[in-house]
């Protein structure tokens, strides 16, 4: 049989490939870079080692789990924590708990009851839920999370509301596709109570899927290669090829599992796939900044993570809890703003100076280090979702998987290992 070519290392093409070596399917994939993972990968600058940002996961991710399981990866390494959210605000802390209730009493129960919250933000975030979980998390036409947000006190919407948008979908309230946010929403809260658990990986995220879906492809006959960049892409009557630096290689299907900003110029090359290359251009693009900061093992947050109201960074989250980097901290900035004009030194003292005014009874940061990844998601902004394109594409044999692609999900690593599941599962079918 003539293997199934997978271009992107990423996890949406790890976890095509994996479908398909599970099935028996020969499978090459290719990847450029000199490390599998893409855009959720380990990372090791300056000596810290570290992921590519930091990445978090929800007990809704069924297709991840299930991935994880597949491989091998135990469940040791990912820290689960039922639904627990902490924010600092202005007049105090909002603490926000989950009890072991079912869904979605859980989620009523823990809004109801939360510390920090106005007795005028309780109502109005119940009334929120009330009313999504009425219109069955679902709204049409799309409009912005911000218009969905309307009724909503401003004091709430910075506290909660913004911050979940921004981990979720990427894209600032303004912009971002109140559809996909309900969607989120609706999978986290609704169906079971441990669908809204917090996963943190206990280890790099090279341990966590690279490495073992590398070593579980090679067990079943599949291979991969990394430092090899396609640079074409091939279509004749018998059939579809990639060319690399390694040569010409035919294949039966060719799955492009890179970025969109990556495919679009191997589709460009050929006029029937010119229109497709447009449309992943046009999807856009929206950054990632994580600042990692190195304190005395025993500074800590005592807790995994904590949000902030106010302030460059949104999210805090303590390495030494989740992952045994004891000292390490990593300060999110999700989606676009002025900080991505300033360089990688300002922007370190700029959050450690943030991090400081906060905690002043910790001492002075040991080492800072900046990873930011300009485009780091698709702009998850109003009617993307029409943007998106599906995992066929007017090529024969030619095949997308991405977190951008129409999964109705945003560019989670759930979005990319959906993806690239449900693209190996039509590739199967296919060769049956």
């Amino acid at each position: 049989m003539t293997p199934v070519i997978v271009v992107g290392g990423g996890w949406a093409g790890l976890a095509a490939a994996t479908e398909l070596a599970a099935a028996g399917v020969p499978v090459h994939l290719l990847e450029s870079a000199p490390q599998l993972g893409g855009r959720a990968r380990s990372a090791d600058p300056g000596g810290l080692a570290v992921d590519n940002g930091q990445h978090l996961l929800i007990g809704a991710y069924r297709e991840t789990l299930q991935l994880l399981r597949r491989v091998g990866a135990a469940p040791a390494l990912l820290w689960r924590e039922p639904l627990q959210l902490s924010v600092l605000r202005a007049h105090g802390t909002l603490q926000l708990t989950a009890p072991p209730l079912p869904a979605p009493l859980h989620l009523a129960w823990a809004l109801g009851r939360a510390d920090g919250l106005l007795p005028g933000e309780r109502r109005a975030a119940l009334a929120f839920c009330l009313r999504a979980w009425r219109q069955r998390f679902h709204v049409a036409p799309d409009i912005s999370v911000a218009a969905l947000l309307a009724d909503q006190p401003a004091g709430l919407v910075r506290a909660l509301w913004e911050p979940l948008c921004l981990a979720i979908l990427n894209t600032p309230l303004a912009q971002a596709s109140a559809q996909v946010f309900l969607r989120v929403l609706r999978d986290a809260f609704t169906r079971r109570r441990h669908d809204a658990d917090l996963l943190h990986p206990r280890t790099v995220l090279g341990h966590l899927l690279p490495e073992p879906a590398r070593h579980y492809i090679e067990q079943r006959g599949g291979s991969v290669t990394t430092r090899c960049r396609a640079s074409a892409l091939e279509f004749d009557g018998n059939g579809c090829s990639v060319v690399s630096a390694t040569g010409r290689q035919a294949a039966s299907h060719i799955i492009l599992a890179t970025a969109p900003w990556h495919a679009a110029p191997l589709l460009a090359m050929h006029a029937p796939l010119q229109p497709l290359a447009q449309q992943l251009t046009a999807l856009g693009s929206a950054p990632i900044a994580t600042v990692y900061l190195s304190y005395p093992a025993d500074v800590t947050l005592g807790r995994a993570m904590l949000g902030f109201e106010h302030g460059l960074t949104q999210w805090l989250v303590d390495r030494g809890v989740v992952c045994g980097q004891r000292g390490l901290l990593a300060a999110v900035i999700s989606g676009p703003g002025t900080h991505m004009a300033l360089d990688a030194k300002a922007l370190g003292a700029r959050v450690a100076d943030e991090i400081a005014g906060r905690f002043r009874h910790w001492p002075v940061a040991q080492q800072i280090r900046v990873v930011r990844e300009k485009r780091a998601t698709f702009l998850c902004d109003v009617g993307s979702n029409r943007r998106r394109p599906s995992h066929a594409t007017p090529q024969p044999g030619l095949w997308l998987a991405g977190d951008y692609t129409d999964t109705g999900y945003p560019a989670t690593l759930e979005g990319a290992v959906r993806s690239g599941v449900q693209c190996a599962r039509r590739i199967i079918d296919l060769l049956r």
